[in-house]
């Protein structure tokens, strides 16, 4: 589905991304776990055309996309689910969730199957997008953008700041979006949680990645050494 081959990002001089090599099939959930800094919002970034990149580094279905610009990879089936949500304060739910729609690619997801996704949205969706709990708020987030039917989902750090039972409804969604088809890669600093919703996992350390693998068949001493750069010879 994408593959990236020796992607890196800059701000300006400073380099975040240092030669990262990702790839994502069809249908599948990649993880990418790393503490604080480690390059996992400006990986997602660079993927969805936020931050540009020379054009091989990468690829959607094996056509070259780096130097597209963000809207054009929209249109190509690429959308994010931002930190912080980033919604619109002047519009309701509804307003919001049908912003996702505006590249008008045609697929399974439409309002009424956001809603049944959701059904916490339902009796909100005339009020102010922000006036929401946080988790209704992520709710909307996702839904808007399940709305422009992607190929790919990029979510980043959708459990953050959410209450333990509410991040548990929110990735009990997940099977329901992946059940379409549709590959997810999910940012998250909760280790447990990405690991148990995703097929592969990619640590990233000082953007980098020190550590991959199946996610059923990670070591939690081995994640714990990839995630803190800490050996036994260190520790």
């Amino acid at each position: 589905m994408l593959k990236t081959n020796q992607l890196k990002a800059f701000y300006g001089d400073f380099q975040a991304l240092f030669g990262i090599d990702f790839e994502i099939g069809q249908s599948e959930t990649v993880a990418i776990i790393g503490s604080n800094g480690a390059g996992k919002s400006t990986f997602l970034k660079s993927i969805c055309g936020l931050i540009k990149s020379p054009n091989e580094s990468v690829s959607l279905e094996k056509t070259p996309i780096g130097e597209l610009p963000a809207q054009e990879r929209v249109r190509l089936g690429i959308s994010l689910v931002p930190e912080g949500r980033k919604l619109f304060r002047s519009l309701s739910v509804e307003e919001n969730l049908r912003i996702g729609g505006f590249a008008k690619r045609e697929g399974y997801w439409n309002l009424t199957r956001v809603y049944e996704l959701f059904p916490a949205l339902i009796e909100k969706k005339h009020s102010p997008a922000t006036s929401l709990s946080g988790g209704q708020q992520q709710m909307v987030a996702i839904g808007r953008a399940m709305l422009s039917n992607p190929k790919l989902l990029l979510c980043d750090e959708i459990s953050l700041g959410l209450s333990p039972l509410v991040v548990k409804d929110i990735y009990n969604a997940l099977p329901k979006i992946c059940a379409e088809g549709l590959s997810v890669v999910l940012v998250e600093q909760d280790i447990d949680a990405a690991l148990k919703a995703s097929n592969r996992y990619y640590c990233f350390m000082h953007g980098k990645v020190s550590l991959s693998g199946e996610s059923s068949l990670a070591k939690r001493r081995d994640i714990s050494a990839a995630y803190f750069g800490i050996t036994e010879e260190s520790a």
